[in-house]
């Protein structure tokens, strides 16, 4: 129900943005639709909605013709086609042209090769996407899942077919419907088809029968849709939503399962229920011929084009594992053909169907008539594989070696007086190692059989004969025959299991080794990197990774099995061309799609529902995914696209977080500056009034007392809007270090030149232990440091206490100290001291308030230096500040 509800929401979401589907559906050629869509365009004209025609199937009717007329009519684009040209509708051009409604004839049609997409449904869909309404028109044949009831009603099978999604998922249908007998009149008036067509129409497709049974079917699936949409509106209204039923059809190679699939899709619709597609891959799936491989590619697509879930298990007792599968998911019908539960005679093997009840006697089967003979063609491609088996040297050396090895220990065993039923059993060793070591079950067969030949002729009375006098012999040579087979075949399944559980053990390793490295790497870099190194050694192709920067592709990034750089042309304008359709629409395109399958990778989005993250490019090359390297890929791409989200989501917050220390930071400096700024301004602008006004009457005592409040307030805004300056640099990232070779103590004379004029009032001494120390540093930030803590000092200590500078050096680095006799500072109190904004609660002499920004601008100038700075008390009172500096050392020129 949540993922119902979930899906239903995200859908209305959708909804929003992109453009609406309007079908025009029928049930046969002639019923109007093309009429009754060109009749609603000319409305919506009316309307004031801009309406154009992006292409209509030329027929040869002239009611139809004629709503043409005033109507604006898109230019169809010529295709040329084995030496003739065809019309198709122009997507780039209708794309360019942007209406807000276009007519688009013929959804099922399929496109001229080189077309964007293969069929016309895939450009409607483009358009939609590009939130533009379409009109279009579709007859009941070409709905797929209803292709094969079709067909065995009128006898012929429609290749031009539409996904039911697309029918389903329209925004309106109209149904468009005449009587039988008045479709066939207009028929023999030629309204429809010319007059030889029109015969031929009649006589065949356009009985009364057959119309009257297309009607009922399109009345149905008109039913079933309205059907859907009701559940569908239940569920966004958050009405109780039940469902017991779960469909399964078994996926195979085999020419008749597409109608297993649609039958089962169907029901899947009619019941509501969930709908898996269950493919069992056995041992034999690698020997499968490329043709029977891409019939099951084509009914996995048409499976999941139907809405089922795609699963691969493995095993050969394909009855055990679907049962299996069947219990473990809540499978409650199976579907499956008749063909494969032929039976021969009363002696012949249990059928498929009748394993699967044993399996699982609780659950339905339902068996789908099928004209295809399953044994037939089951024996004529194990007849084929043995035409085609291929007898390899070293097999044919190894088989040979052990059975030339076993008869040398029967010669053995048979001097030393052993019985033959040990030769025997050496012989059936024999088979049984032939069988493990060799690549095909007909070594071991014709193992069995030399070995029976062998010991008929070496160890049986008469020797060096194939006769045998004994009467027990035949029935010994059956036995041994039959034991080493069965062991040696037995062996054979073990090793094709072993190599098969291998394999999905390790694509299963794969998928669960990427989900732990995403989880280490932190930055978009590292996790596209490691993503694509698991999607190398997964499927031992190329890949072109293309991470999205601001909805747009960036660079891309590519990766090969062999750790060489891809071929240039995986590169080209027109990939580049394929990946940027793919991020627009997130979509999958490129080889094996319908979509620009002309392209050399197959293109797939790495996203979280409509958010794209990159594209990924995957070099086809002659062999194509299989389904459950498909489902693998899929897992990883979105394991991928979950980490890029948490990156971006983590990146966004830090960002954020320091916007807000920003913020912040900038309301605690107006908080600052507007509180603590009027007291110097206030005093400067009143002491400079009082000189204006009344400086004649002041004896000169005031005025120099005036004069150097002035200068004192003024030297107090100067130092503080230093620090301020300093304090945004290093906010912004803009602090630069150019650092050279300065001796320590002029650094220091420097500083004393520009601290607060009333260190006059305290005993300021400097200890140098050594001469000459240098330090490697940016002299204008060190300056600056040194003033903050002095004029820290002197402000918190009171007149005539004494301040202390000490240098030394100490391995590779200066250390510089800074100590008073004040009062020192409280233990609870020093963590904070370098805070920003943190004034302390000592009190000092004058009435300025310190912002609390020098102590906090020396520790990020000394930590720029790659320094460090403390605070610790001065014995018997007072406080030291200690700091670090790199030392360098003087170079000596000869």
């Amino acid at each position: 129900m949540a993922d119902k509800l979930l899906k239903a929401i995200q859908e209305e979401e959708r909804d929003k943005t992109r453009g609406r589907l309007k079908i025009f559906f029928g049930y046969a050629a002639g019923v109007g639709k093309t009429y009754a869509m060109l009749k609603a365009a000319h409305e919506a004209k009316q309307r004031g909605i801009d309406v154009i025609v992006g292409y209509i199937e030329p027929h040869a009717r002239p009611k139809t013709a004629a709503l043409l007329h005033g109507l604006e009519v898109l230019p169809s684009k010529s295709v040329p086609y084995n030496g003739i040209t065809l019309r198709e509708f122009d997507i780039d051009a209708a794309l360019q042209r942007k209406p807000q409604l276009i007519l688009v004839d013929e959804l099922a049609h399929t496109n001229a090769d080189g077309s964007r997409h293969a069929k016309r449904y895939q450009d409607i869909k483009e358009l939609l996407y590009a939130g533009i309404d379409v009109y279009t028109t579709v007859n009941v044949q070409h709905i797929e899942s209803l292709n094969d009831m079709v067909a065995s009603i009128t006898g012929v099978f429609v290749r031009e077919r539409i996904p039911d999604s697309i029918f389903d998922q329209a925004d309106q249908v109209e149904l468009v419907d005449i009587e039988p007998q008045e479709l066939i009149e207009r028929l023999k008036e030629g309204n429809v088809y010319r007059e030889s067509q029109a015969k031929r129409a009649v006589n065949n497709f356009f009985t009364v029968e057959n119309l009257t049974a297309l009607r009922e079917i399109a009345l149905r699936r008109c039913a079933d849709r309205v059907n859907i949409l009701t559940e569908n509106s239940r569920i966004k209204s958050h009405g109780d939503y039940h469902t017991d039923e779960h469909i399964l059809v078994c996926l195979s190679s085999s020419p008749s399962n597409a109608k297993l699939i649609r039958t089962a899709a169907r029901m899947a619709n009619a019941f509501r229920s969930d709908f898996t597609a269950l493919f069992v891959e056995t041992p034999a799936f690698s020997a499968m011929k490329a043709e029977d491989k891409k019939r099951l590619r084509d009914n996995v697509h048409l499976a999941r084009q139907l809405g089922a879930k795609i699963e691969t298990v493995y095993g050969d007792d394909i009855p055990l594992q679907i049962a299996e599968f069947a219990r473990l998911s809540g499978v409650s019908k199976i579907v499956i053909g008749r063909s494969v539960a032929a039976k021969k005679h009363l002696f012949s093997k249990p059928t498929l169907t009748e394993k699967l009840i044993a399996h699982a006697p609780n659950l339905d089967v339902h068996i789908i008539p099928d004209t295809t003979s399953a044994p037939v063609s089951y024996y004529a491609k194990k007849a084929k594989g043995i035409r085609h088996l291929v007898f390899s040297p070293a097999d044919l050396a190894k088989s040979i070696g052990i059975l030339i090895a076993a008869t040398g220990i029967g010669f053995l065993f048979q001097k030393l007086g052993f019985a033959e039923a040990n030769i025997i059993t050496v012989y059936v060793l024999g088979v049984l190692l032939t069988s493990v070591i060799t690549t095909h079950r007909i070594y071991s067969l014709i193992s069995s059989i030399v070995s029976v030949l062998v010991f008929n002729f070496l160890f049986t009375v008469p020797r060096y004969s194939l006769e045998a006098y004994d009467q027990g012999y035949p029935v010994t040579f059956i036995i041994m025959f039959l034991a080493a087979f069965l062991t040696g075949s037995l062996a054979t399944q073990l090793k094709n299991h072993a190599k098969q559980s291998a394999q999905a053990a390790y694509r299963t390793k794969v998928l669960f080794d990427t989900n732990q490295i995403l989880q280490q790497e932190k930055n978009q870099e590292d996790i596209i990197s490691a993503t694509s190194r698991q999607l190398v050694k997964l499927l031992g192709r190329g890949i072109v990774f293309y991470p999205v920067e601001n909805g747009l592709l960036g660079e891309a990034r590519t990766f090969s099995p062999d750790g060489n750089v891809l071929d240039n042309s995986f590169l080209s304008v027109n990939e580049k061309g394929v990946a940027k359709w793919v991020l627009k629409n997130n979509k999958h395109a490129g080889a094996t799609t319908d979509t620009l399958s002309d392209a050399k990778c197959l293109y797939l989005a790495v996203r979280i529902m409509d958010r794209v993250y990159g594209v990924v490019g995957i070099v086809i090359g002659e062999q194509p995914l299989d389904a459950f390297e498909n489902s693998i890929l899929l897992s990883i791409l979105g394991e991928c696209a979950m980490s890029l989200e948490n990156e971006k989501n983590a990146r966004e917050k830090e960002e954020a977080a320091i916007l807000a220390r920003n913020e912040q930071l900038r309301a605690n400096l107006l908080r600052a500056i507007s509180h603590d700024l009027r007291t110097p301004l206030t005093s400067i602008s009143g002491n400079a009034s009082n000189l204006l006004s009344n400086g004649k009457s002041f004896d000169e005592d005031t005025k120099l007392q005036l004069y150097t409040d002035i200068y004192d307030d003024s030297m107090w805004l100067i130092n503080l809007v230093e620090n301020l300056l300093a304090v945004t640099r290093i906010e912004e990232g803009r602090l630069n270090i150019r650092a050279s070779a300065n001796l320590i103590d002029e650094v220091i004379a420097e500083a004393l030149h520009h601290v607060n004029r009333k260190s006059v009032e305290h005993c300021i001494t400097v200890k140098h232990e050594e001469d000459f120390i240098l330090a490697k540093i940016d002299a204008r930030l060190i300056v600056q440091v040194i003033i903050n803590i002095v004029d820290n000092a002197i402000k918190y200590t009171p007149k005539g206490s004494h301040i202390q500078i000490k240098t030394r050096k100490q391995d590779e680095h200066v250390i510089v100290t800074v100590a008073d006799d004040g009062e020192g500072i409280p233990d609870e109190l020093k963590p904070k001291v370098f805070d920003m904004f943190y004034s302390g609660a000592n009190k000092i002499a004058d009435s300025r308030r310190s912002l609390g920004l020098g102590l906090s601008l020396c520790k990020s100038i000394i930590h720029a230096h790659g320094g460090t700075i403390s605070v610790s008390d001065n014995i018997p009172h007072g406080t030291v500040f200690t700091f670090t500096l790199p030392a360098e050392e003087a170079q000596i020129h000869e």
